[in-house]
């Protein structure tokens, strides 16, 4: 009960902020907080009194009071099948059921896809940080076949599935609502790539998938959409050029930033010019001149953010440490107002034009066309059954898939591009849901699962305790 008073407070203060509370409750007629809260807008625009900064901060008291108040209640729901990204995503549809028209902007969409931007640069780069070069190098079997045949799989399957499932698709929107859905999330499981009970590798191969999969992707998104708005391939070979310049020059970007930004950090801090609190902001400062030194050039940013953290994780740990101390926090927060802007912008409109196929293609992407090929990519490597069930299953759809959604609406004439959004949207809240409740449980479900069907010689039990945890739990 006390967590429902906590947010019922929020709610009476948001409420509070956004209008004047007795004068709506004393409007005649009136029955829903969302017509209230439209009447007084309307009214202060009448009389001149609201400014264009009224919205916004509005917003952020949203944010900040959502933030203050899960912090209390964080420790105490730590672990549970409740995650922080479900809890934000319900708090902005909650304020927009509230407030009606609060975000219904043109600008809306620009602040949600500028938020999901910058956050998805700087999750990329610290989780990259984290990853083990040499264990990589060692066991790059399972994030090479995820990506080089379970991703290109999971495209035709979703492909065909867009096709049959939404007859008026064409094929390239078919493609491309297939392509915007390929790419994964691990910040919505992350007791998966967090638990110790998971084995080394598969944590680092579901977190390598993450990070390079939607760099991958996106490429192909623009091919898509580009093919589609243009009804014919009338520039095909000037888009394959596009696109092998975002692969080829993000990396190379992110090796450059990364690997000298590092040498010249352990420098500095060896030599004693380096001070605690610059080490730290360096962190999201190199994630950041990654991805805008490879946009400058025609790379892909969010490759090179991954590998340029790739890069940063061959120096000393001391330096790593020091970035995620401070990185790790900020991505999360803002991971999570990416998530409730995504709700206060989205998912009321999204319902308005609801359709049971949605859900059903929603269903099939997070199962079936991720799994089945999964477990094709993963044949030979000698895993057990309960790795395949594991790796398909936890595939989260989440800030990629949100900012590819919303740069086909943004940037592309795509037919169906509104379409394509809708479908996008409501697999992110499924999956959203869905593997979140499954985390935890899932986690110690197959842990069980492989105490039963594994010795203490085989590939999971060895690599389970081979190395320590370098990862940390959303709530930490």
């Amino acid at each position: 009960m006390r967590i429902v008073h906590l947010f019922a407070a929020l709610m009476t203060f948001g409420a509070l902020l956004l209008g004047e509370w007795p004068m709506r409750i004393s409007l005649p007629g009136k029955t829903s907080f969302g017509e209230c809260f439209s009447t007084t807008r309307a009214s202060a625009r009448h009389c001149g009194i609201e400014n264009k900064g009224s919205t916004m901060h509005e917003l952020l008291f949203i944010i900040a009071a959502t933030t203050v108040i899960y912090s209390l209640i964080s420790k105490r729901i730590q672990g549970s099948i409740v995650t922080p990204p479900m809890v934000f995503t319900l708090i902005g549809v909650l304020t927009a059921f509230v407030a009606g028209d609060f975000l219904n902007e043109e600008s809306s969409h620009e602040v949600l896809e500028f938020v999901a931007e910058l956050t998805l640069v700087i999750v990329l780069f610290i989780d990259a940080s984290r990853i083990k070069i040499p264990l990589l190098i060692k066991d790059y079997q399972i994030p090479t076949r995820l990506l080089g045949v379970g991703l290109p799989l999971t495209v035709v399957f979703g492909t065909v599935a867009a096709k049959l499932i939404f007859p008026q698709l064409s094929f390239w929107e078919a493609a491309l609502l297939s392509a915007v859905l390929a790419p994964t999330d691990a910040a919505l499981g992350q007791a998966v790539v967090s638990s110790p009970a998971v084995p080394e590798k598969i944590r680092q191969s579901l977190n390598v998938e993450s990070g390079l999969n939607d760099g991958i992707v996106l490429p192909l998104v623009i091919l898509c959409a580009s093919l589609a708005g243009a009804g014919e391939p009338s520039d095909v070979g000037g888009l394959m050029i596009y696109w092998a310049k975002q692969v080829a020059l993000g990396p190379l970007v992110g090796v450059v930033v990364g690997w000298f930004g590092g040498r010249w950090l352990e420098r500095a801090k060896k030599a004693d010019w380096l001070s605690p609190s610059f080490e730290k902001l360096s962190g999201v400062a190199l994630a950041l001149l990654a991805w805008s030194g490879a946009l400058l050039i025609d790379g892909n940013g969010f490759m090179a953010a991954f590998v340029a953290g790739m890069a940063i994780s061959c120096h000393s740990d001391c330096i790593g440490d020091a970035m995620r101390d401070f990185g790790e926090a900020e991505a999360q927060w803002l991971t999570l107002v990416t998530f409730l802007l995504f709700g206060a912008t989205s998912v009321l409109p999204v319902l308005e034009n609801f359709e049971v196929m949605f859900v059903v293609y929603a269903i099939l992407s997070l199962t079936v066309i991720r799994m089945v090929p999964v477990a094709i990519s993963l044949v030979g490597l000698g895993f057990h059954r309960p790795t395949f069930w594991f790796v398909g299953w936890f595939g989260p759809r989440g800030l990629a898939t949100l900012l590819f959604a919303l740069t086909v609406v943004s940037k592309f004439e795509v037919l169906h591009g509104q379409l394509i959004f809708n479908v996008a949207s409501v697999t992110v809240v499924l999956s959203t849901v869905l593997h979140g409740l499954s985390a935890v449980p899932g986690t110690k479900a197959y842990s069980k699962a492989l105490k039963r069907t594994c010795n203490d010689q085989s590939l999971e039990r060895q690599l389970a305790s081979a190395f320590p945890l370098k990862f940390r739990m959303f709530d930490d």
